[in-house]
């Protein structure tokens, strides 16, 4: 893992359970513009699944992946990966508004859909997906890796499940990345194709509110947006923040910026607030700051106790086996559709309706 650059996140995994044998479950790799494929792939072979052709058409991108998964075959175009009759998924981390380009025609090929967060950049596209979906009786799978790939995150969704904090009342997300710009592609500034930072890493904090606080719809009461301090990159947004209210009455604040500071030993100091009724869970993602702790803490108090607990290595990544038995079986345990589809929703209209904000802060002041 690069600690300084989530782009290429892919967590150590030290709890892997294989839910199928070689070759039960072959999928292939379509799209390597963002580094997020590593860790999606990664997930999928940790659990079984058997990997077999990478497309993309940058020869220097699946050189790059062949690397580190060699038993990949190159495909010389992408219909070679649609018309493969054996695979059963195809995995994609392509420029984000081409995202759902790509899933109506892999779900057309008689495939399920694994797309990279966010899954799609507009509304228009969010029902093109849903009615290819129920066409095709095939999945949209999205790969919201910030709660999905992190195992304090996997960690406090069980707890909640158990109810050691009662009923989930609020949920504050914060979420800063690095943004390390020399390293990232061209298309990453254009906001017409990675969607606006509300949409962007935006869509891990609105997944996490619905999942954690068990909603099924929520309303965006106020978002804002700013380009404080990147005039260079006029279509990047380095600030976001958005209020949402669920349809059960429970409150969600989130904050996702691209300001980490370079003494911080990750990309990001990513952190979960949630608050029941009978106590609160914090998550401390990738680093616990002024200690000696690493990634994945959780630290929980209730009514019976206060405590710090590590994460790592205790839980694992169940999504992954979990989508491949979902696409074999035709269940949803991994992650409803609905549930997909809705954060993906609530954060196209969560950047549709930002205000944008300032003044803009150039060469060091207002």
């Amino acid at each position: 893992m690069k600690n300084k650059d989530g782009m290429y996140y892919v967590p150590a995994q030290k709890k892997a359970a294989k839910v199928c044998a070689a070759g039960d479950f072959i999928f292939s790799a379509a799209g390597l513009d963002h580094g997020h494929i590593y860790g999606m792939v990664s997930g999928l072979i940790n659990a079984g699944a058997t990997l077999k052709y990478v497309y993309d058409p940058d020869p220097a991108k699946v050189a790059a992946f062949l690397k580190t998964f060699p038993t990949a075959v190159p495909a010389s175009r992408e219909a070679q990966v649609l018309d493969d009759k054996e695979a059963q998924l195809v995995a994609s981390a392509c420029v984000t508004s081409e995202r759902c380009a790509l899933g109506l025609k892999v779900m057309d090929s008689g495939k399920h859909y694994f797309a990279d967060k966010a899954p799609l950049t507009t509304l228009e596209q969010l029902e093109s997906a849903q009615k290819k979906v129920i066409a095709t009786d095939k999945k949209y799978a999205v790969y919201y890796s910030e709660r999905l790939h992190v195992e304090s995150a996997v960690l406090a969704g069980m707890m909640i499940k158990d109810g050691v904090i009662g009923q989930v009342l609020q949920v504050i997300g914060l979420g800063p990345h690095r943004l390390n710009a020399p390293t990232r592609p061209a298309w990453f500034f254009e906001k017409e194709k990675y969607g606006g930072i509300l949409c962007d890493i935006g869509s891990h904090q609105i997944e996490q509110y619905l999942y954690f606080a068990g909603e099924e719809d929520a309303q965006v009461v106020r978002s804002q947006i700013a380009n404080y301090k990147n005039p260079a990159h006029p279509g990047l947004d380095d600030f976001g923040d958005a209020m949402l209210v669920g349809q059960n009455g429970t409150t969600n604040y989130f904050r996702v910026d691209w300001f980490t500071p370079d003494a911080l030993r990750t990309w990001g100091d990513g952190r979960t607030m949630i608050l029941g009724t009978d106590g609160y869970i914090e998550i401390r993602k990738y680093a616990d700051i002024g200690t000696d702790g690493g990634a994945d803490t959780v630290l929980l108090v209730n009514h019976e106790t206060e405590k710090k607990m590590s994460a790592a290595g205790t839980v694992g990544f169940p999504f992954f086996g979990e989508l491949i038995l979902d696409c074999l079986n035709h269940t949803e345990r991994a992650m409803t559709q609905a549930h997909a589809f809705k954060a993906a929703e609530l954060c196209i209209k969560a950047q549709l309706q930002a205000v944008r904000i300032g003044p803009e802060i150039r060469d060091g002041g207002l």
